[in-house]
């Protein structure tokens, strides 16, 4: 099988005029030539233009290809096994950057104006941002979302690092509760199942007693969430949408 210069920079995805310039420089030579003059590549020519055009596209210079491809030491399949290494290694550095792009995108439609070593600083490997679409599809027509998104928007490194610091508290107390014994629905347990929902309200959106006990409920519910407190002390998830809960029903 034999193409024309024509056919085969069509096949390749590449110009006349490269194909033109890899013969001049005895990159890609056609292997005949017509009677009357013209180019015929045949498929030993295809492969060795698809073995330079992906060390092409892997960032090496024309003089380093030739070098590779003419190596007498190398066999084909030893070009595919490097390029096959060296195609992973982009690809996983293209994933690394492209999850990254996607976290910065998130974290910037929650409001959440931090770099990326402030964020990490602020939340550990907690990052608020890996729940931002399902927060939006949850809650994105309600009042709450967009004042949440109108607050966290102006919160400064600063103002973040304060408001993770009254959260912690409020888990400690919980789990100090917990492993005190204290019912979960205790005057003790609920007071500070308030201070949680006050500091909702004062940092994100106005969260009412009947809101915070949907809270309450999604941190059974969810297993990502019920993950989180039990990271903090075992059978605490629970301990804590019960003492909401319980608080809830105090305050209606």
């Amino acid at each position: 099988m034999s193409w024309t210069v024509g056919e085969l920079a069509r096949l390749a995805g590449v110009t006349v005029r490269t194909l033109h310039h890899y013969d001049r420089i005895g990159l890609v030579r056609p292997s005949e030539r017509t009677s009357a003059g013209y180019r015929s590549y045949d498929a030993h020519d295809l492969d060795r233009l698809q073995q330079v055009l992906v060390y092409r596209e892997l960032g090496f210079p024309l003089d380093e290809v030739a070098t590779l491809l003419d190596d007498p030491e190398a066999d084909p399949a030893a070009h595919l096994r490097r390029q096959h290494a060296l195609l992973r290694e982009r690809l996983e550095r293209t994933q690394a950057m492209v999850a990254a792009v996607e976290k910065e995108m998130e974290a910037r439609q929650m409001g959440i104006s931090l770099t990326p070593e402030e964020r990490f600083e602020v939340f550990g490997d907690w990052l608020p941002e890996e729940y931002a679409a399902e927060a939006e599809e949850r809650w994105g027509d309600s009042d709450a979302w967009a004042q949440s998104q109108r607050r966290t928007a102006a919160m400064t490194k600063e103002d973040w690092l304060r408001v993770k610091a009254e959260s912690d508290d409020v888990e400690r107390r919980f789990a100090e509760a917990l492993t005190a014994g204290v019912p979960a629905d205790s005057p003790q347990a609920m007071d500070v199942a308030e201070e949680h929902r006050q500091q909702i309200s004062r940092d994100f959106y106005d969260c009412s007693p009947e809101v915070h006990a949907g809270l309450g409920r999604m941190y059974v519910e969810d297993e990502r969430f019920t993950a989180y407190y039990e990271r903090i002390a075992p059978g605490l998830a629970q301990y804590v949408s019960t003492a909401v809960q319980a608080n809830a029903a105090r305050q209606g």
